[in-house]
């Protein structure tokens, strides 16, 4: 009647992707969550979506939190507004709104200059000196050498210090995967934040004609199947989960009975390496960045591009030679103490978090297929197990599991609810999100051990 426009939110929950009723239900979690409810509101000043979504797996969303906490709010070689603005530059490589928005504000808080957030060209050189390698570790990380380190450790009055690139470094590298996180869990802005609301007349008798002009026609709407996808049968998708724990069965035996030679093994990596090109989105149309986001970045045209394309050889990463457990760890421990075990510990906990359970299967063995999607993810990046048969990637992943995978990992901005929707259709959600703490924390590393790799032989 005043004529105030009252904001209502724009989605139903947390996530597009997970409906409302099936996420944790504030006020109604145990005392562990409540507890982790707690520390991030105090953390971040809000109970943010992220927060809500990776709660269904509370051990791995307290280590997160820790984490996080140390590197933006914790003693470092950094100031906090750089942190902050680090996060922005990092989270705007893939267009991630969600995160740009929440450390605008944070950066403001802290007392970050405004006009930095006016374009990349406005923040200090010895900022925008950081972005080369921000779109390299994002897309491309395997171009990665030492010389990009030399050129921000030795630009005189701008130049790096090691602990400096090393905070920024994982800062980098933790908001790309977290961007990966946001898009592949279809994470929802909060009401207070820009997409996260809309103004629309209070509705008579909760239904209005903006409702229907957005597509939406009453509580019913929220049982009818996505658009665009063909409803499966139940039985359909449980002769999946069937199929998926044969084939498991079938893996072991066959790795208790014979073990291919080094040089097989070689050969599959490579096949598998080749065959993850060919692998993309379905829905691969150009999404066009924001001028709101790509403002804080430079080279908008600049994206992911398969390392074999065009004649490019990328040698392997063979993890023999260089690994986060016997290399990366200890270098990030030393020039920036207690991160290489925040993020160790992080590592650990998403690989082998499992709680024995395959849909509606109970005391199921899942560590094969945990590996299988990890060091998929790390195939696509080049690097190598030496241990590891590749065979089996095929024989686990199937195509639209693969599409998603490398959607979310590689290109974020582009994942669908379609691609959600269609991998592991009888699974519940807390084991896509689990699927999706894999991709997050593969992705992590791997970024990590190209950069930590150049860093080491900069050093020698």
């Amino acid at each position: 009647e005043l004529g105030i426009r009252i904001p209502r939110p724009l989605g139903h929950g947390p996530s597009r992707f997970i409906p409302e009723k099936e996420t944790i239900q504030v006020g109604k979690e145990d005392a562990t969550m409540h507890t982790l409810f707690a520390e991030s509101f105090a953390t971040l000043g809000r109970l943010d979506n992220v927060t809500l979504v990776m709660v269904f797996h509370p051990q791995y969303l307290e280590s997160f939190l820790k984490t996080q906490h140390y590197l933006l709010q914790m003693d470092g070689p950094l100031p906090l507004h750089y942190r902050h603005y680090i996060g922005i530059m990092a989270a705007a490589r893939h267009q991630c709104s969600y995160l740009v928005n929440l450390h605008v504000n944070d950066f403001l808080h802290v007392g970050g200059d405004p006009k930095w957030l006016n374009g990349l060209e406005n923040a200090p050189q010895k900022l925008q000196n950081l972005g080369e390698l921000n779109k390299m570790l994002a897309h491309r990380p395997w171009l990665i050498t030492k010389e990009h380190i030399e050129q921000l450790l030795k630009t005189e009055e701008n130049s790096w210090s090691l602990a400096e690139l090393i905070h920024a470094v994982v800062l980098l590298t933790h908001y790309h995967s977290l961007a990966s996180f946001t898009f592949g869990c279809g994470i929802s802005p909060e009401i207070d934040c820009e997409g996260g609301h809309t103004f629309r007349p209070p509705s008579v008798s909760n239904y209005c004609i903006c409702d229907i002009t957005n597509g939406y026609h009453g509580v019913d709407d929220i049982h009818a199947s996505p658009a665009g996808i063909i409803p499966v049968s139940s039985t359909e998708s449980v002769c999946e989960v069937e199929a998926l724990m044969e084939k498991m069965k079938q893996l072991q035996e066959c790795r208790d009975e014979e073990e291919a030679s080094q040089e097989e093994m070689a050969t599959r990596f490579e096949r598998e390496k080749r065959e993850s090109m060919f692998v993309c989105s379905s829905e691969d149309e150009e999404s066009a960045a924001t001028r709101d986001v790509s403002r804080h970045f430079e080279d908008t045209s600049y994206g992911y591009k398969d390392f074999s394309r065009h004649g490019m050889h990328v040698p392997t990463f063979r993890v023999q030679d260089y690994s986060w457990e016997d290399h990366g760890y200890s270098l990030v421990n030393r020039l920036y103490p207690d991160v290489g075990q925040l993020l160790d510990e992080k590592f650990h906990i998403a690989y082998n978090l499992t709680y024995n359970t395959m849909a509606m299967h109970k005391d199921v063995d899942t560590s094969m297929l945990r590996r299988a999607i990890w060091n998929y993810i790390h195939c696509m990046f080049g690097i190598r197990y030496d241990d590891y048969d590749y065979g089996e990637i095929n024989q686990l992943l199937d195509r639209s599991f693969k599409v998603y995978i490398k959607t979310v990992v590689c290109t974020p901005e582009k994942t669908t609810k379609r691609m959600y929707d269609s991998f592991w259709r009888q699974f519940e959600h807390s084991e896509k999100v689990h699927v999706n703490l894999l991709l997050v924390e593969a992705r992590m590393q791997a970024e990590l051990l190209y950069a930590l790799r150049a860093i080491t032989r900069y050093m020698t």
